[in-house]
């Protein structure tokens, strides 16, 4: 049911982003869309988790240099049959962690200072699995390609306002919306991408929380890890984290009010943590 609900999604996106396309110059137009899609999401498969690893500084850590956490994820790696990817650190006092990569071939997973001192081991497990569960399901390059679909159509709607407010675009008789019309796609398609790429989030989460249960065996020590790092992000979030790159991480790490939880790119965590619960008491 994920997999068909991100389909869904994708195609919505991509429909957004022909609409922006043909309102601004029509069929040349929804080329031009696509060709500015296409050369972003290349940039993104290619550079994203380069550029992601060091926006935050992330060191790589070798067996030696970091043997509990290494030996961890080579050992969740085997048994999910995965190739190991690289471990990094980051030097954070907050608790948290992601992965990235375009493929399980060219994977990494990261997690702070903070999360290695906050969680007991089997947490940790359940954290690793979580990401691991990303790399394996794909969600690493989905959500980069979502992100990417996402600032083009809000780079797009802004073309289309500055288009619209001078007359430039496609003439009343073409798109029989004129200006308003126009205005009204440049407003609503950057909202509507927004929401796309927040209900694929938590759709991959929700994936990556039952697959990484799964591969680690132990559901409620994921859960108990969700709730440490939900009240750990709030007490102490990641300074450098950023809107674009929210959507990384296995909790949200940013802080905020009401509005910033309704357009979260994280499920509610009491619906994670009753989720794995649920599924504890399956296996029992």
């Amino acid at each position: 049911m994920n997999h068909i609900k991100t389909t869904f999604l994708l195609t919505c996106l991509t429909l957004l982003l022909v609409a922006m396309g043909s309102a601004i110059g029509g069929q040349s137009g929804m080329i031009i869309a696509f060709l500015l899609a296409g050369g972003m999401n290349f940039f993104s498969y290619w550079y994203s988790d380069k550029i992601v690893l060091k926006m935050y500084k992330a060191r790589e850590v070798s067996a030696a240099e970091s043997p509990n956490l290494y030996n961890m994820v080579r050992r969740l790696a085997q048994r999910a049959n995965m190739p190991m990817p690289k471990v990094y650190i980051i030097p954070s006092e907050g608790s948290n962690a992601f992965a990235t990569g375009r493929n399980p071939q060219n994977a990494a997973v990261a997690a702070t200072e903070g999360i290695l001192r906050l969680l007991n081991e089997d947490e940790l497990e359940g954290v690793m699995a979580h990401e691991l569960a990303h790399v394996q399901n794909r969600d690493t390059l989905i959500s980069t390609i979502v992100a990417t679909f996402a600032g083009a159509i809000a780079m797009l709607g802004s073309m289309l306002q500055w288009a619209a407010i001078f007359g430039g675009g496609r003439s009343d008789d073409e798109d029989g919306g004129g200006m308003l019309g126009s205005l009204a796609l440049a407003f609503i398609a950057p909202m509507a991408a927004m929401l796309i790429q927040m209900a694929v989030s938590r759709s991959r989460e929700y994936l990556a929380d039952a697959s990484g249960a799964r591969i680690c065996g132990k559901p409620l020590a994921l859960a108990n890890a969700l709730r440490k790092l939900h009240m750990g992000a709030q007490a102490m979030p990641i300074q450098e984290a950023t809107p674009a790159t929210s959507h990384m991480f296995i909790v949200n790490p940013l802080t905020g009010g009401s509005m910033r939880k309704l357009f979260s790119t994280h499920p509610p965590m009491e619906e994670r943590v009753a989720r794995l619960e649920s599924m504890a008491s399956r296996l029992d």
